[in-house]
């Protein structure tokens, strides 16, 4: 059973680690608009385009209040190669065990030439400088979809 997570809802308080070292924990957050984000793998075609895409108008989500934080299952060493690789000026967070993905409901089942497996369906939440979801994408199809996270803000 999914848990509710929808516009309107509270956002799921978490501390996981970033790319960094440092913990990042949301309710440690206030005050700032969050978009967060779940991708499925490190360095894999659509997940770069949307990291790259966040980096590239990165300073238009700032002008407007808002940072950036995306989220995978991969861990710290795949996350500072991913991050070096493509110049990645935002945190990426380890969510090693899945209870933040679990928490937000993107951990979902998938299938792949006829194989079922679990795994991040992406999703993007925009969430208020008081916590609450203002805007949830699920299923996000890459292309443009920092040009509809940035109308939202």
């Amino acid at each position: 059973m999914d848990v509710f997570v929808d516009v309107g809802t509270q956002a799921p308080d978490f501390s996981l680690i970033a790319d960094n070292g440092n913990l990042v924990t949301l309710s440690q957050l206030k005050g700032q608009k969050i978009v967060l984000y779940f991708y499925p793998k490190d360095d894999t075609s659509g997940c770069t385009q949307q990291a790259c895409d966040f980096r590239d108008h990165q300073l238009e989500f700032a002008a407007k209040g808002a940072i950036i934080l995306g989220i995978s299952r991969d861990g710290n060493a795949s996350h500072q190669k991913f991050k070096a690789k493509y110049a990645l000026t935002f945190p990426l967070l380890t969510d090693d065990d899945g209870k933040v993905c679990e928490a937000y409901a993107v951990w979902k089942q998938k299938s792949m030439y006829g194989k079922t497996y679990f795994g991040i369906e992406r999703s993007t939440f925009l969430i208020d400088e008081n916590f609450h979801i203002q805007k949830v994408w699920r299923k996000v199809k890459v292309t443009d979809h920092f040009q509809n996270v940035l109308a939202a803000l």
